[in-house]
């Protein structure tokens, strides 16, 4: 695990679009080394490749959504979310529609598409974004900051005013054994009544209770319930990731975030990309080897 990885072949998945309701079909290509996560819009004629990069991102409403020369993908942090809990460093993305199928509203149908295509390692080291001082972003009452830790761990807290929700923490602490057990599962969630606004706003048009957790005023109303009784904010720490992702490179870090949101989350990005003081890049083999994570990566830096 100190070097990159990407998929050992192409593998593909078709489903619908949360908020276009559009069918779209999606394939993952492998990469080269340094290649990074890209897509490309396959029904756009001369369509641009489009780097997952914060830099690159436009709307955040409801899911984050990409943005180059005119030509958009939404709905790319569940897949950016599964690539980074994967270690998959290097992918090309081909999608026939306007967004990223939803599948069931988790990661849990890309995880099984990576363990299918299998991951193959690339002869090239990571690199690693180290952030040396605290960042702190805020809008109204939801902030997020990202302190120094010698891993990556994601503190996120939620308050909802919903007999079923309410107050929920949860710490995950990053490994792909932790993401694909405790987090990868995690559904996207809304509230009944918000349905038929959303969808005048040209969203969740593809929404159901196969892609959503659903909730009416006082409870969940999918039959078969919760994953996972936080499962709320364990999707909140799914978001975060992928969006945190964006980012570029493997996070040693820690995310601490209350009430967060997609905006939130690029604010962050760009912040911390802005204060170039506030962290350092460093290739895998400059980490030290005394302390480890459970693939057996050195995460103390050495030599900063």
């Amino acid at each position: 695990m100190l070097y990159q990885r990407t998929l050992a072949k192409k593998v593909e998945v078709s489903g619908l679009g949360l908020h276009s309701g559009k069918k779209v079909s999606l394939s993952l290509h492998p990469a080269e080394a340094d290649f990074g996560i890209r897509f490309k819009r396959t029904d756009i004629i001369g369509s641009p490749i489009i780097k997952a990069d914060a830099c690159n991102v436009g709307a955040t409403e409801n899911a984050t959504t990409l943005v180059y020369q005119n030509v958009t993908i939404n709905t790319v942090e569940h897949l950016l979310a599964v690539l980074y809990g994967m270690g998959i460093n290097n992918a090309y993305c081909e999608v026939d529609g306007p967004e990223i199928p939803i599948m069931d509203g988790s990661g849990a149908s890309f995880i099984y598409m990576l363990k299918e295509a299998g991951i193959a390692g690339l002869n090239r080291f990571k690199k690693f974004l180290v952030i040396l001082d605290s960042v702190r972003v805020e809008f109204g009452d939801r902030w997020a900051q990202i302190e120094p830790s010698p891993r990556l761990v994601i503190d996120s807290s939620i308050e909802f005013a919903h007999p079923q929700i309410k107050k929920q923490q949860e710490v995950f602490d990053y490994t792909c054994e932790n993401f694909i057990a405790e987090i990868g599962r995690a559904r996207t969630f809304g509230m009944l009544r918000d349905v038929d606004m959303l969808k005048r706003k040209g969203l969740a048009r593809g929404g159901s209770l196969d892609n959503a957790i659903v909730l009416d005023d006082y409870k969940v109303i999918n039959t078969d319930g919760l994953r996972f009784h936080n499962e709320f904010v364990k999707h909140k720490i799914l978001d975060t990731l992928g969006d945190m992702s964006l980012l570029g490179y493997d996070l040693a870090g820690k995310i601490t975030t209350y009430k967060s949101g997609h905006h939130l989350n690029n604010l962050l990005c760009r912040k911390i990309l802005e204060n170039k003081e506030c962290y350092k890049i460093v290739p895998a083999n400059f980490l030290c080897p005394e302390t480890t994570n459970v693939f057996g990566l050195p995460w103390a830096v050495c030599q900063i």
